[in-house]
């Protein structure tokens, strides 16, 4: 049996899961989500990757590797670290076995991704730096229209006429919200305009890179019913089938990938070198780019 860790730095907060492989496959034994805020990264993961090990029952020391993503590669008691793309790629696999296509949708920026049946990145692309298709822009426009997180992706869907927002510029956007409000356009359909202009963009990506089949979302942005409804509906539009699918344990997909790399890098070097098996690898020979 191996047991591992991966822990996923992002911009608006850390994901860490600890897993298990071995004879009888890969099993999932912990999860925790830590928002950052006006905290520190290094307090956020320490808080967060003690939590998980508490939940498992198990010490630092019985990880046999723990691998970081994102930006985690600033943390320096991780053993290694490996690329978002390829990370994301396989946590998706591992969420969703029939996957062929994920779609992590992070608090500033977004990519698409198209891999095979092991989890190797075949294709990917990402967003440019305008955050009009990020988590962070959703954060700051339901923070505008008073609406918590989590309601906005129900209340879209409760939309009747969607509003027509800018899908260039953030800060357009916003602008654009603001003249709604002042029209009295209704909360409703001020987010599903919000969303079907992010959705645009991500389809975008999606299409740019042929992705076909059962696609995961990803990210921070996953479980935004909203979200994922209106990026359904773009996709479903296109030549190609596409499944667009998310997951309860979607915002994870990052560091369960990274985990199961760890346990892939462990494992190698265990049979090749057992004695070095803490040396720091950037990624594993099978990850495909990123």
């Amino acid at each position: 049996m191996t047991l591992t860790a991966g822990i996923d730095v992002g911009a608006g907060a850390v994901k860490v899961a600890i897993v298990e492989t071995g004879y009888c496959g890969e099993r999932l034994r912990g999860v925790c989500f830590e928002r950052i805020r006006r905290r520190t990264v290094e307090s956020v993961v320490d808080q967060a990757f003690e939590t998980v090990l508490n939940e498992v029952g198990v010490r630092r020391d019985q990880l046999d590797y723990i691998a970081t993503t994102g930006e985690g590669d600033t943390i320096p008691w991780r053993t290694g670290h490996f690329y978002g793309m390829t990370t994301h790629a396989r946590g998706a696999l591992f969420l969703e076995p029939k996957a062929r296509g994920a779609v992590d949708v992070g608090a500033l920026h977004a990519r698409a991704m198209r891999f095979d049946e092991r989890g190797r990145v075949l294709e990917y692309r990402m967003t440019s730096q305008c955050a009009s298709g990020s988590g962070q822009f959703v954060e700051n426009i339901a923070r505008y229209l008073g609406v918590a997180l989590d309601e906005v992706g129900t209340l879209s869907r409760k939309a009747e006429k969607p509003e027509k927002v800018s899908g260039i510029c953030a800060v357009l956007a916003e602008t654009d919200v603001i003249n709604m409000v002042s029209r009295g356009i209704s909360t409703p359909n001020i987010l599903r305009g919000i969303h079907d202009s992010i959705a645009m963009r991500l389809a975008s990506l999606a299409r740019g890179i042929k992705v076909s089949g059962t696609v995961l979302v990803t990210g921070g942005l996953s479980l935004d019913a909203g979200l994922v409804a209106a990026l359904a509906d773009r996709l479903r539009d296109g030549a190609a089938v596409v499944d667009v699918r998310t997951h309860e344990l979607s915002v994870h997909a990052g560091a369960i990938g990274a985990a199961l790399f760890g346990a892939f890098r462990h494992e190698k070097l265990a049979a090749k070198q057992p004695s070095q098996n803490s040396t720091t690898f950037s990624e594993p020979a099978n990850a495909g780019g990123g």
